[in-house]
């Protein structure tokens, strides 16, 4: 396997600290913890993206979060819990993998303001209109 996700998810890389495992994803703690509990989430069959997904995957993906930020808050006592996936070039494993990280106020943390500005906000409408444009022709 030359994917390193691929093979974290498959128990095939060494030094893995699988936390919860099924048949179809392996939950596991990043090597480079934001804090304390920090998770992710590979599916066990290679994807690069969120939207390759199948169904029963996506539907694992989604459970193993909602049973591991029930596990978090109860034993890290977290203020909150971030969950995010990163696509495209942000994807830096090249393997779909969503991240549950447990957050504390003052943590660090930053969900930053755009550096450049975008104007975004005053299309809603029409960005509304592109969506659910596409959607329906989907």
């Amino acid at each position: 396997m030359d994917c390193l996700g691929c093979r974290i998810a498959n128990g095939i890389e060494a030094g893995v600290q699988i936390v919860y495992e099924n048949e179809k994803i392996a939950c596991i703690l990043d090597i480079a913890p934001f804090n304390e509990g920090h998770l992710l989430i590979l599916p066990k069959k290679h994807v690069l993206d969120v939207e390759e997904l199948d169904d029963e995957t996506a539907s694992a993906v989604m459970k193993a979060s909602q049973k591991l930020s029930t596990a978090l808050k109860s034993l890290f006592r977290p203020d909150g819990i971030t969950i995010c996936q990163n696509g495209g070039k942000f994807n830096d494993l090249h393997h779909c993998h969503m991240h549950l990280i447990p957050r504390y106020e003052r943590d660090g943390f930053t969900w930053s303001e755009p550096l450049h500005a975008h104007g975004a906000e005053k299309r809603l409408r029409e960005t509304k209109d592109k969506l659910t444009g596409w959607l329906a022709h989907s």
